[in-house]
């Protein structure tokens, strides 16, 4: 399917274009009078929408997740882009339109990645960790894995973006390891491939990106943990030193207490873990936060409450 992106769009411009709905809402104007408030996405990009008029008709047919075929305005408010719907209408069989021509996929070859993937696996010389890695990737783990988004919308967030992820993490790690011979690089790669691994069971990714009710309660951190301390528990002889360092690695790999991991780093390869995260995702955040918004006038990005800035968005060069 082949369609205009959203952020291609200019204020007053109309648009006629099959999107999917990542959120909707019934809101109140001041004045009391009900609209509905939506999020509408293609695979690059997603936009605010409002829709003034049959709020009644229409928000019996909208819900999260549906494909739609929206025409309207594009206005701008607060610096930024929004949609004022005049029709909308759910997509039908005959258009010929699936969620997967709205969920975004990584850049990156994933024929490459999945190569890369095992090679790193391969590396491990130590049995019982390379033991406890190949039982974890395996079957429809490694398919849900391979294709698990690394977040709902703040980094690496779309299909493969959880592989992707794992594997920057992986280099910078094996980079860290060059510099100080003392890190055990066995254990850190471990942790750095099973760090994310409870995703797989927190995020939902069927029609759009949101966690799943086991997500909300027990949280990937803690998924994750209970995941790898199963797998261990059925390798004989899995050395207990080993499999505390790499549940630590697991449950302190987002570095404060305040940001949900319930130790803070406490090892040399915990903190190579945590850092290695941090730069990746906040590299990736970054870089699609300023191409979402790169095409208006402005030189700064809408202020971003998990970054808690704006950014500076560069001029292209000629």
């Amino acid at each position: 399917m082949i369609q205009k992106k959203l952020n291609e769009f200019s204020p007053k411009e109309e648009l006629t274009l099959f999107l999917l709905v990542n959120k909707v809402e019934i809101k109140k104007t001041k004045n009391g009078n009900d609209f509905i408030n939506l999020e509408l996405r293609n695979q690059t990009s997603s936009i605010q929408a409002k829709i003034w008029e049959k709020v009644e008709d229409y928000s019996k047919i909208l819900f999260d997740g549906a494909i739609v075929k929206v025409n309207g305005i594009i206005e701008e408010f607060n610096n930024s882009l929004q949609l004022n719907i005049k029709k909308i209408r759910l997509a039908q069989d005959s258009d010929g339109i699936s969620a997967e021509d709205f969920l975004p996929k990584s850049s990156r070859n994933f024929v490459e990645m999945k190569n890369e993937f095992f090679n790193v696996i391969n590396s491990i010389t130590n049995p019982f960790i390379k033991e406890l890695l190949e039982k974890i990737f395996s079957g429809e783990n490694l398919n849900n894995y391979f294709r698990t988004p690394a977040g709902k919308s703040w980094h690496h967030s779309y299909l493969h973006g959880l592989l992707e992820h794992t594997l920057e993490i992986v280099k910078i790690c094996d980079l860290m390891c060059t510099f100080h011979k003392e890190i055990k690089r066995d254990v850190l790669i471990a942790g750095a491939l099973l760090h994310d691994f409870g995703k797989i069971e927190e995020l939902s990714y069927t029609t759009n990106f949101d966690y799943t009710d086991k997500g909300k309660l027990l949280g990937h951190i803690m998924i994750g943990a209970l995941i790898v301390e199963k797998n261990i528990s059925s390798i004989p002889n899995f050395p207990e030193n080993i499999k505390t360092e790499i549940l630590h690695l697991i449950l302190s790999h987002q570095g404060k207490l305040e940001f949900a991991s319930p130790v803070e780093p406490r090892t040399l390869e915990a903190i190579v873990l945590y850092q290695a995260d941090e730069l990746s995702a906040k590299t990736n955040a970054y870089k699609y936060a300023i191409e979402s918004e790169k095409n208006k006038d402005s030189s700064w990005t809408k202020f971003l409450p998990l970054a808690n800035t704006s950014l500076f968005i560069p001029k292209e060069e000629n």
